[in-house]
């Protein structure tokens, strides 16, 4: 027995002498790399923005990268005399504090819209503007809000005779696009809007129609200024991109310092499990087109229509790409011409909005129907198929996978690249 008693404790001693050399070893190696599929991997490079393209060319605007006309549109865009009150500027709602929108789930201008405005940071990109995707550009976007009642609530003559009677915005406008009309006989050019109240409207319809070209050549030029002063909007690197091409050349532990462990979970599920990079995808993390996202009574169809008017809309827009006003050759026009018109999935559909410097900026959706994104997650991970569209299912998600997903969403915020006297108010003349 004491033989026995013997031998099983130099066993022991042996068994526990390997263990500490095999602690101690483990001791000497970094933590276990952390696994991303290529699947994942791929999908993560697709996101950084380092992946963003060149600027898209604007078939319908010649000055739309002419630094001339990004200086006057930088004007215009902070000038509160676009407005039938003097009080509403294109950055009353595309506050440059807030991201390029507003902090409410209705924008406020002259009256109240009916939704929340999107931010114009990186919209340059995208082939269809306001949440309907009734614009097929930023220079025909920047036009609407001027004469919306609710909105700015000028006039096409109103905007025309400002840029004539102020002599830097006329220097400015007629170096880039020609003479300016003499406004001077207000019988000839009366207060005059064909989407204003009803006497603007008649008032329009009583002008001969080479004074309302007129008129609407220079309403166009002026979306065109906008325009070109909106496409120097654009988002910057965030941790997000410096992990994603850490991560993506191989370094790991570089990666895992720049996101924490539930942003990186939460990327995790984003890519995969969560799926959310169906539509918010490629570096901007939006796919620029519309869903059905079970925002309404399932059971019943919206009542805000949603792409369904937006599209009709679009096809009648004077201004769109292959309207009258648009010098583009029709065959640039090809996201227009082939653009899809009817289908159930167009009700009560969406655009898709990016989700950089989305952290911070509620309320969100496009009638700001809630305050954080947590909400929105938890939205998404109880949603179900709706009466006319079935692209969502529940996610299941728990409650501590739905705060990595929005921790993930934090790790995309940073500063504009765009240069800092453009991100503020411009001094205007007198």
């Amino acid at each position: 027995m004491r033989g026995r008693a013997a031998t099983v404790a130099t066993a022991r001693a042996m068994i526990g002498g390997a263990l500490i050399v095999l602690l101690a070893a483990c001791g000497d190696r970094q933590p276990p790399r952390e696994f991303w599929t290529p699947a994942e991997l791929a999908a993560i490079e697709s996101m950084s923005i380092t992946r963003l393209p060149p600027l898209p060319p604007s078939p319908g605007n010649p000055v739309a990268d002419d630094p001339r006309a990004v200086a006057l549109g930088h004007r215009l865009f902070f000038d509160p005399r676009l407005s039938a009150n003097g009080a509403v500027a294109c950055a009353s709602c595309h506050r440059p504090d807030y991201h390029f929108k507003d902090d409410v789930a209705r924008s406020r201008g002259i009256g109240r819209t009916v939704r929340k405005s999107m931010s114009v940071v990186g919209a340059a990109y995208s082939p269809w503007l306001f949440w309907d995707g009734r614009r097929d550009s930023l220079w025909a976007q920047a036009l609407e809000p001027l004469e919306d009642p609710v909105e700015h609530g000028a006039t096409r003559v109103q905007v025309a005779r400002l840029l004539r009677e102020r002599p830097d915005y006329r220097d400015d406008y007629e170096t880039l696009f020609g003479p300016l009309p003499d406004l001077g006989d207000t019988d000839r050019f009366p207060s005059a809007n064909p989407q204003g109240d009803p006497e603007q409207r008649a008032a329009w319809a009583a002008m001969a129609p080479e004074d309302q070209t007129a008129v609407a050549t220079v309403f166009a030029n002026v979306g065109r200024a906008l325009e070109a002063y909106q496409r120097r909007l654009l988002p910057g690197p965030a941790p997000f991109d410096a992990f994603a091409d850490a991560l993506v050349a191989g370094d790991q532990a570089r990666a895992k310092a720049l996101l924490t462990v539930d942003q990186r979970q939460g990327l995790k599920l984003f890519v995969g499990r969560a799926n959310c990079i169906h539509c918010h995808n490629g570096p901007l993390l939006t796919n620029h087109e519309f869903h059905n996202t079970g925002l309404t009574d399932p059971g019943a169809m919206p009542t805000d229509r949603g792409r369904a008017v937006g599209v009709d809309l679009l096809r009648v827009d004077p201004f769109n790409c292959l309207g009258r006003y648009s010098p583009a050759d029709p065959q640039d026009c090809a996201e227009l011409r082939f653009v899809k018109t009817t289908g159930i999935e167009l009700e009560g559909a969406f655009r898709t909005v990016s989700l950089r410097n989305i952290a911070g900026s509620g309320p969100f959706m496009h009638t700001g129907q809630f305050e954080t994104l947590s909400e929105v997650v938890d939205h998404y991970n109880r949603a179900q198929p709706t009466l006319i569209s079935a692209e969502l299912t529940p996610l299941r998600l728990t409650a501590g996978q739905i705060q990595q997903l929005v921790a993930f969403l934090d790790s995309l915020s940073a500063p504009l690249a765009t240069p800092a006297y453009l991100l503020e108010a411009p001094l205007l003349s007198q």
